[in-house]
């Protein structure tokens, strides 16, 4: 139910951490993948791995906030592999500051990669699936959808509501294309070492020590771990599950 031979898969935010993590995991149970982010270089070396595992990788420059960039990057996904069974909207940033602190351009880049970048290349993904009668976009969201936090190293009002908005966007399309047979759902992380986090909470032993004291797991998410998920929300095994979403915390977000 989770094998994806012969799929073909659109990873946006791939050159780096949970798209990394996941275009591996695609490639490793048997899709074609197609690797989009700004990073050029990057996506090269993904590429080269990928195909040790047997299957096509092919790496597009694409700004995810970028109309024309995302029309060229679709563009050439599609005349390369034909056609897209699998949307992974991944790319994403995280911008520190309130309301009281955030200049409008931070608010604004939030809003423009987290959900802008989301709407572009659905626009241009969603008509390919509907001509070929199926589809399966996973939208990448976050537990601070559902909630905030009061330690300034924390503070991100603008990824909170941008993240919100994606599981509003989310449902949305699931309601609009479940009768071309694509399904729309969400993965929600908690705290992973990423990119985004590495150079930030990663390097606060005070931050870390108290996120595992709340967390029951006792511990930050590691490497691979939203994968699961993700092929869940990508393969067979939720043909019937739509408009939903799936919380990957290790518990903190109930405790």
């Amino acid at each position: 139910m989770f094998e994806l031979n012969g799929k073909v898969a659109v990873v946006t935010g791939a050159s780096s951490g949970l798209g990394a993590d996941a275009a591996r995991a695609y490639a490793k149970n048997g899709a074609n993948v197609a690797l989009l982010a700004r990073r050029k270089e990057k996506l090269e070396s993904l590429a080269e791995e990928l195909r040790t595992f047997g299957v096509d990788a092919l790496p597009v420059e694409c700004d995810v906030t970028s109309e024309p960039s995302v029309k060229a990057g679709i563009e050439e996904v599609i005349q390369h592999f034909g056609k897209i069974d699998i949307l992974l909207n991944n790319a994403g940033i995280a911008v520190r500051g309130g309301v009281d602190t955030l200049s409008v351009a931070d608010w604004d880049k939030s809003m423009d990669v987290n959900v802008k970048g989301i709407f572009l290349v659905s626009k241009y993904v969603v008509p390919h699936m509907k001509e070929k009668n199926y589809g399966k976009i996973v939208n990448i969201s976050s537990v601070n959808a559902f909630i905030g936090d009061k330690q300034d190293i924390f503070i991100r009002h603008g990824y909170n509501a941008s993240k919100s908005a994606v599981l509003g966007l989310s449902m949305a399309m699931a309601a609009s294309y479940g009768k071309y047979n694509i399904t729309v759902n969400s993965v929600c992380p908690g705290l992973f070492e990423t990119e985004m986090t590495e150079n930030s909470l990663f390097k606060s032993d005070a931050f870390l020590e108290g996120y595992s004291a709340v967390c029951p797991m006792g511990r930050p998410g590691k490497k691979g771990e939203v994968s699961g998920p993700i092929l869940f929300f990508s393969s067979e095994a939720s043909s019937y599950v739509t408009g939903q979403f799936v919380i990957v915390d290790g518990g903190t977000s109930f405790v």
